[in-house]
């Protein structure tokens, strides 16, 4: 409206200012009427657009106003208006002005086809990023499950952060799959409940309600291992054990509470579609309130986290740069493992935004949120120096076990020859501080050599 006042003080002015074609005019007064040899139709704003006088039988045009909200894509077109001979603008069943203004007109099909193309690429990335995310979340779950020595409430918390990062990938493409398979006329016929049979319509709704606890569930894991990690560094005394079935409630039990009164209000209230669409936002918040509850919650957690590192390395009287170093390292892994970049995208609201803006907000969050799985698996897992340290003594055993039944097979005999091999392989199954579980690798390999003994020698340390 402010844009469209001011286009019209602007043709106002300008009508005022302009002088007067040169030549004869038409006009009349109530006392007599001069008729002269030349006519034109008058400047006017009708509006809409501001024109300027006319010659009889001729079309006149103007570009399109620049105060429409789509100027930039209609810049190139112009508003027609007709001249007639007596110096009179055309009309319309001689009522209104008669205006063609089908150029400057929002081409909302166009428009249509290319935000669908624009959304159809990031389905598709989005789609890779979890696939690609899914498939090292599992690998990541199967270690920590798979190495005892890696069982502790730290590990129990990844685990579960695994798993819901895995189940939110799980729950949103089979949602898009039961979404293009039994919606193919999506794009040309919007009356869902006339393309879905009932049994289709009600396994959609479901699949959404999986996909949006999911997708809770996934945000309060964050959140945990948010409380996990300040509890960790902030406290003076921290029981790991005491605290994890709180853990567990706030993961898998909070998104109950509000996933559950989302599910009534849509059933009774916009019971629609597949409810995939919020048309009635207010219900939307049921869900949006609490995620972004846990999102501010972690952020406030890892702006504390960031005070106590800094305080530490403080502490150590570390180098300025090594000081600097350490805590961008501290912070930057830190990002991705609470999902701090979530409050980004909290300010930024879909509702707010348009245009090109809103795209390029939609790809950035469907990109983090598709790689984020990846991102945390490669640093929870792949990256940490203990499980490394425990896949490379898992290989170095089976490498260790490969080459004994290779001699076995060479010398034909249950019973190894004596030599420097075997005494590397006694030694190697003595005690040690790796354990018990290598010695009975030991004797399960070696059953002729002795079992370690149950008490060390003196000097030995106890194991």
């Amino acid at each position: 409206m402010e844009k469209w006042s001011h286009y019209r003080n602007e043709c106002l002015l300008w009508m005022h200012t302009e002088p007067t074609p040169k030549g004869n005019t038409h006009t009349h007064t109530h006392t007599h009427t001069d008729t002269h040899t030349h006519m034109f139709c008058s400047r006017m704003f009708d509006r809409y657009a501001c024109w300027p006088d006319g010659q009889p039988n001729s079309t006149v045009k103007v570009p399109c106003p620049w105060y429409l909200p789509w100027s930039s894509q209609v810049h190139n077109g112009f508003v027609l208006r007709e001249c007639g001979s007596d110096g009179q603008w055309a009309t319309s069943n001689s009522s209104p002005t008669w205006r063609d203004h089908s150029q400057c007109v929002y081409d909302n099909g166009q428009q249509e086809e290319k935000q669908m193309m624009i959304l159809a690429y990031f389905t598709a990335m989005y789609t890779a990023g979890y696939c690609v995310s899914l498939a090292s979340l599992s690998l990541a779950l199967t270690i920590l499950l798979l190495f005892r020595k890696l069982h502790c409430t730290r590990n129990y918390i990844h685990t579960n952060l695994f798993a819901s990062f895995i189940l939110r990938a799980v729950s949103i493409l089979t949602r898009d799959s039961l979404l293009s398979r039994d919606i193919p006329e999506f794009g040309e016929n919007r009356d869902l409940p006339k393309v879905l049979s009932e049994q289709a319509m009600i396994g959609c709704r479901v699949a959404q309600v999986l996909m949006q606890y999911c997708v809770g569930a996934n945000y309060y894991w964050l959140l945990v291992e948010g409380l996990y990690l300040h509890n960790l560094v902030a406290l003076m005394v921290f029981s790991e054990n005491r605290f994890f079935p709180g853990y567990v409630f706030i993961g898998w039990g909070a998104p109950v509470l509000f996933v559950v009164p989302w599910i009534i209000v849509r059933y009774l209230f916009e019971n629609t579609r597949c409810w995939e669409i919020n048309e009635n936002m207010a219900h939307w918040w049921i869900i949006r309130t609490p995620i972004l509850l846990a999102i501010l919650v972690n952020f406030f957690i890892f702006i504390r986290i960031i005070q106590v590192l800094v305080s530490k390395l403080k502490a150590h009287q570390m180098r300025y740069t090594d000081y600097k170093f350490r805590l961008a390292k501290s912070t930057l892994t830190l990002i991705p493992l609470l999902g701090i970049h979530e409050v980004v995208f909290a300010v930024l609201t879909e509702e707010h935004m348009n245009g090109v803006f809103r795209n390029i907000n939609l790809f950035f969050q469907l990109f983090f949120n598709s790689f984020q799985g990846l991102m945390v698996a490669v640093l929870y897992c792949f990256v940490n120096k203990e499980v490394q340290a425990e896949i490379k003594k898992e290989w170095h055993r089976w490498k260790l076990g490969m080459s004994d039944l290779d001699d076995l097979r060479n010398n034909g005999s249950n019973t190894p020859q004596v030599g420097a091999s075997q005494c590397h392989r006694l030694s190697s199954c003595l005690p040690s501080p790796q354990g018990q579980e290598e010695n009975q690798l030991c004797a399960t390999l070696h059953p002729s050599l002795p079992h370690p003994p149950k008490h060390p020698a003196p000097g030995q340390p106890q194991i």
